[in-house]
Parts: C-alpha cells; structure tokens; sequence
C-alpha cells in the first residue's frame, strides 16, 4: 500500500520550523507565519518581528518560540493571545502539558513551565536539554540530554529528576501514543515504551543502515525521514512500487505527522509536500473527528478563560456576589468559599 502526494507548496523563503495544526500545517519562512488548510489551502499569513525558530500546536493556539521569547497565537487567525514571555538566552523547545499548559526548554539548563495562558509558573533545574521528548502523563516529562542520555523529570513542586538509563542514544524521536523511536551508538534502531523507571519495552527494529533525521508513528506504524531525504517505513516490506517514495525523491529534512492517514515533509528551501495515505481512510475520518474534538475543546476553554477573567474582574471590583456566581459555573469551589467568608466578614 501506497502514500501519494496529496498537494505541494513552495514558501517565498527558507523554511525554519513546520509544526501540525488541526489536520494542516503551520510553516514558518522567513518572517513569515503561514497555516495551511489540509487540502493545501491558505487560512492565514502573518508577518512577525523574528523568525520563528520551534512550533507545537494545541487545543486552538500554538506555541511559538522566536528570539529569546515565548508566544501564544490563535489558530483560528494568527493573532497574538499572550504578550509573551522571554529569558537570557531564550529557548531551545517547548511541547504542550496533559491536560493544559506548557513546558519549554532554556538554554541555559533549566525547564520553564507555563500555564494554558502563557503565564510564568516555575524554572525546573534540568541540565542542558537537546529535545523534550513528551509527557508520559502530566506529571512526568521526558527529555533528552546534550550527550544521549533520557531524563524523566517529576514536576509536581518537589521536582525530581532521574536518568532512565546510563546508555546512550545518537538520535530519539517524540513520544507518540507511550512509544519512542531510538538510535543506538552502533546505528541500531530501537522501539521503546518507557516509563519513569526504565522501559516496559525495548526492541530492536530490523531495517538497513539509515540515518534518521525525523520519525513519526502514522496509522501503519513508524515513518523515518533519513538523512539523504528518503521517507521509510520501518512497519512493512518496501516494494518496487514504493520506491519512489523512499528512493527518488529528496524531501528535507522536516516530517510532521498531521493526522494518522498524513503527514507533511518540508526542504529548507521551501518545498512543503503533504502525503495522505488511501488505504488508511478509517484514520483520516478518526483524524478528522479528533480535531474537530480537539477545536470544539479550544473553544470550550476559551469560553472558560473569558467566564474565569471575568469572574476575577467581578472580584477586584468588589462584585462578589457575580464573581461567586462564575466561581460556581466555573467548578471552583474553593474560590467561591473563599469569597463567601469574605462576604461574611465585610460584605459588598
């Protein structure tokens, strides 16, 4: 079974970062923004003061790192929802946190958090971070150091960190569904699932001699992006069919997974080439549902953040009653306790 080009695109300048945004991709050239529909369409362009260096897209907003800085901005039109946030040296990489909020990596060997709304929480002491690797759920976080080696750290206040193992790895894709792809010192690939211990599984994977510059876990198993721009799949027997898929054509040196049934490669010349895959169009519609689940989740939680903003607003002003009221709409119990007792205690 085969992938086909579905469309290409060519950017007017070189290509910093490309990341997945609800089925399409987001691409940054130059000092250009740009977010492209699924079928190849153009929903929005933005201009921004640096060049965007790092992307990761959530529940309606991407987070963007541009400078030394840290931004928030709409998927919806490219606009701006947080005045962003930066620190000496800037940073390195982000990825979003289970169940709300960010986590970046400084340059200078330490991890930021950061709420859903791109306010500061905390620095966590790491050590130099090569890649954040993803959260195995929201409390542990994965990253890899600049010498191969895993981390897990447990952010919970009293965080701890510790090494998965001594060995370590060349190369180390994201964490998709609890599951990794490695590279050993001797060239080996490797398909793990780690937990904050060590791993529930480690396995060898046959395949020739390559060079993964990008992996991603599609529908029918894991993609390799190599380092000759040769696209593979490690989960079946390539054929003569295939091959000029992942033999003939250089693709760069960017993958990103948009759905479970596509996937987008991008040259740093501009190139962007997104790949759907007939044969799985049970996962297209399961990737169609899931952003669509995950747009409707956005914005349900944007109307949260402006019922929570307003609830807050209600309180500086002296408004308790209303402010108890979406305290109350809003689930948060302790706060409407709270301001109960102050009602009691001197009223409006």
């Amino acid at each position: 079974m085969t992938w086909n080009i579905a469309w290409s695109w060519q950017a007017p300048t070189r290509i910093a970062t490309m990341a997945s945004v609800e089925g399409g991709v987001v691409v940054s050239s130059g000092l250009e923004l740009v977010l492209l529909e699924a079928d190849g369409t153009l929903r929005w362009k933005v201009e921004v003061p640096f060049k965007v260096h790092a992307a990761y897209a959530v529940q309606g907003t991407i987070g963007i790192l541009a400078a030394h800085g840290f931004y928030l901005v709409s998927t919806s039109n490219g606009a701006l929802v947080s005045e962003g946030r930066s620190t000496p040296g800037g940073f390195s990489d982000l990825c979003a946190r289970p169940g709300g909020g960010w986590a970046l990596a400084g340059r200078r060997g330490q991890i930021h958090l950061f709420s859903q709304q791109g306010r500061g929480i905390r620095r966590v002491d790491s050590g130099p971070v090569r890649r954040l690797i993803g959260w195995l759920d929201r409390e542990h976080l994965l990253w890899q150091d600049p010498n191969g080696v895993l981390w897990c750290g447990r952010l919970t206040g009293d965080d701890k960190k510790r090494k998965i193992e001594d060995r370590a790895w060349s190369w180390c894709s994201r964490l998709k569904d609890g599951r990794l792809l490695l590279q050993s010192a001797d060239g080996g690939l490797w398909e793990g699932v780690p937990h904050p211990f060590g791993w529930d599984l480690l396995d060898r994977v046959e395949t020739d001699s390559m060079e993964p510059m990008e992996g991603v876990r599609a529908g029918d198993g894991w993609w390799v992006l190599g380092i000759e721009g040769h696209l593979i799949s490690l989960s079946s027997t390539r054929t003569q069919e295939e091959t000029p898929l992942t033999e003939r054509m250089h693709l760069g040196d960017v993958l990103v997974l948009c759905t479970p049934d596509a996937m987008a490669t991008a040259t740093r010349d501009g190139l962007v080439r997104r790949w759907t895959a007939p044969h799985l169009a049970e996962a297209e519609r399961e990737g169609r549902y899931k952003a669509a689940a995950e747009a409707a989740m956005a914005r349900n939680w944007e109307e949260r953040r402006q019922m929570f903003l307003r609830a807050q607003e209600a309180e500086d002003l002296g408004k308790l009653s209303l402010a108890i009221e979406l305290y109350e709409a809003l689930g948060r119990d302790e706060d409407a306790r709270r301001l109960l007792r102050r009602q009691k205690e001197g009223g409006e």
